[in-house]
């Protein structure tokens, strides 16, 4: 099976439809459907590009996934919410644009997207879910709006080539192994809206010398900061606790300045 046409009486495509059509290389979708089921072209390999219809309020989980010659795909404006998966592994994806009824990002989305290099994410988006971009290894670029409250623990892990980043003010927590192994990091800017930074949130963020922490933390978590380029850093009267190995492994570190506020280190 390399092609598909579906007629227009076609309403919904179900769970794992044309999972494994391993050499189909084009589909056309009509405006009728409204529901693609879960894995419905999951492992279609030498799918390349797919257009969407504006019908559709949903991408659900692992629809895409391992779609390893997907290159492009056009999102309509009526998609609310990518699930978990989608893109796993979607190697040859350069480029994806996001519209602007987009809320939600759910688990591993883009996971080892390799070819994404940049991502401008809509003026809509509440949440990016856990590991959402890790292992985007070419992904040097992202930029966050201010309507996000909710970004998933790793979800930037393995980003190799991720410089710098600035978080959203809207947001008041750095989840879990967040930036973990992110080695090309250099520069962070931390809102004065975050209270807790997660366990190994910057480990392995190896050209990390500097990042300034806001007097709103009151927490930092075990490894958070551990195998990091940490030259120097001040821990603000606000930080109540800072747990196991938080700075274990920081070779370069010369300077920790402890704030007046610890009762647990």
């Amino acid at each position: 099976l390399t092609e598909i046409k579906l007629p227009n009486s076609v309403t919904s495509i179900g769970d794992y439809a044309f999972c494994y059509c391993s050499n189909l290389t084009s589909i056309e979708l009509p405006n009728s459907i409204t529901t693609i089921g879960e894995s419905a072209f999951a492992d279609c390999s030498n799918l390349t590009s797919v257009q969407l219809p504006n019908t559709i309020t949903s991408i659900e989980n692992r629809t895409f996934f391992n779609c390893s010659n997907l290159k492009q795909i056009e999102i309509p404006n009526s998609v609310t919410s990518i699930g978990d998966e989608s893109f796993y592994a979607c190697t040859r994806l350069t480029n994806i644009g996001l519209p602007n009824s987009l809320t939600s990002i759910g688990y591993g989305a883009f996971i080892a997207c390799s070819g994404l290099t940049s991502i401008d994410l809509p003026n809509s988006i509440t949440t990016i879910g856990e590991s959402a971009f890790a292992a985007c290894s070419n992904l040097v670029s992202i930029e966050l709006p201010n309507t996000i409250t909710n970004i998933g623990g790793n979800a930037f892990e393995y980003c190799s080539n991720l410089t710098s980043i600035d978080l959203p003010n809207s947001i008041t927590n750095i989840e879990g192994g967040l930036f973990y192994g992110c080695s090309s990091l250099i520069s962070i800017e931390l809102p004065n809206t975050i209270t807790n930074i997660g366990g190994g949130a910057f480990a392995g963020c190896s050209k990390l010398t500097s990042i300034q922490l806001p007097n709103t933390v009151t927490s930092i978590g075990a490894r958070a900061f551990s195998g990091s380029g940490l030259e120097s850093i001040e821990i603000p009267n606000s930080v109540m606790t800072i747990d196991n190995y938080a700075f274990a492994g920081c070779s370069n570190l010369t300077s920790l300045a402890l704030g007046s506020g610890l009762t647990s280190i």
